[in-house]
């Protein structure tokens, strides 16, 4: 269960920085960090290293320390942050057919 709150929480956390309107004043638009905060693929990788680095702070999930441990974890929270934010917009689940 722990695994799927990380997932829950990278996913949401990457979504309030990339398309939350209360960053919109604050949220680099050009150069390296533009196209990072413009990216949910980006995004949700350095959103998951963060969650690895201070999961000493909740109970929601526990991991170990070791750098693999936060590489993969930021690779899971890139991951499941790009799948989920492909299957869902605005307006719920995203149909395209072409």
């Amino acid at each position: 269960m722990s695994l799927v709150y990380f997932i829950l929480i990278s996913f949401g956390l990457t979504q309030i920085l990339v398309y939350g309107s209360i960053f919109n004043d604050v949220r680099p638009k050009e150069g390296f960090f533009g196209t990072l905060f413009g990216c949910p693929m980006c995004m949700g990788f350095w959103s998951g290293v963060f969650l690895w680095a201070t999961n000493c702070y909740t109970d929601l999930f526990t991991f170990d320390y070791s750098p693999l441990t936060g590489l993969l974890l930021g690779c899971l929270g890139s991951g499941t942050s790009y799948v989920i934010n492909m299957l869902f917009g605005d307006r719920g689940l995203r149909v395209e057919i072409d």
